[in-house]
């Protein structure tokens, strides 16, 4: 999988998160030791504090992060969006038993967001960046859709420097985690990428220089669970 690139890449990640789509949120919740949750509602915090309006969640996948979004006041409503029918199948699924009609959920592209200029006050990815061919493309079709004055907020896993921190957490990434997703999930397979995927990942400094360069102002990160997460954020310039 590392050659892979382009088309072929995303070809291979989507036909990887379809096998395990259905113990997705279960290994999440034992990767990260169910702290996936508080992170997800920092970042959705943080994507609705800029201003009200509707939100688009993008690479929604079982629509943990949407859902989450639509509990904010402040939000109109969400459009979450995912490249995988059997992502959007489950996150419907949440939807419907959690009885939220605020969530409306579709297939499609990342890459190339079907809606016009300015769509949405907020744009949020979560764990999403690091499995997309065009990091930059994608940052930048988020950008495009948010209204001036709105955010963009990114959730992600991020590369550790060397130090104790990575010698500590290193194992637990590359040795225990591929066992889980063997036992949990039956693809050993798809928890080997995962830490493969953040190896080769932007850093912290390098992911707020490509939100500046989409054209976002006032990007700023925050590091979580011991600097393996971080959340990046910046404001489109108002008009």
């Amino acid at each position: 999988m590392a050659k892979l690139t382009g088309q072929d890449r995303q070809r291979y990640v989507a036909d990887l998160f379809a096998r395990i789509s259905r113990r997705y949120d279960l290994m999440n919740d034992v990767m990260t030791f169910g702290m996936h949750r508080v992170w997800k509602c920092r970042t959705t915090t943080l994507a609705t504090a800029a201003m009200p309006g509707p939100a688009l969640d993008v690479s929604t996948g079982t629509g943990d992060l949407a859902l989450r979004l639509s509990r904010h006041g402040s939000v109109e409503n969400v459009i979450a969006l995912d490249l995988l029918p059997e992502m959007i199948s489950i996150a419907r699924s949440r939807a419907a038993r959690q009885a939220d009609k605020r969530v409306s959920l579709i297939v499609g592209d990342a890459l190339s967001l079907p809606f016009p200029d300015a769509s949405f006050s907020c744009a949020t990815a979560g764990f999403s960046l690091r499995n997309m061919p065009d990091v930059p493309q994608a940052i930048s079709e988020m950008t495009r859709v948010i209204r001036p004055g709105g955010r963009v907020a990114l959730l992600e896993l991020s590369p550790m420097k060397p130090g104790l921190r990575s010698t500590l957490f290193r194992p637990y990434f590359h040795g225990i985690v591929p066992v889980i997703g063997k036992l949990i999930a039956g693809d050993e397979a798809a928890y080997t990428y995962l830490p493969q995927s953040v190896d080769r990942f932007y850093e912290a400094e390098d992911l707020a220089s490509v939100l500046r360069d989409s054209g976002l102002e006032q990007v700023s990160y925050q590091r979580l669970g011991f600097g393996t997460v971080c959340i990046h954020w910046g404001d489109k310039p108002a008009d």
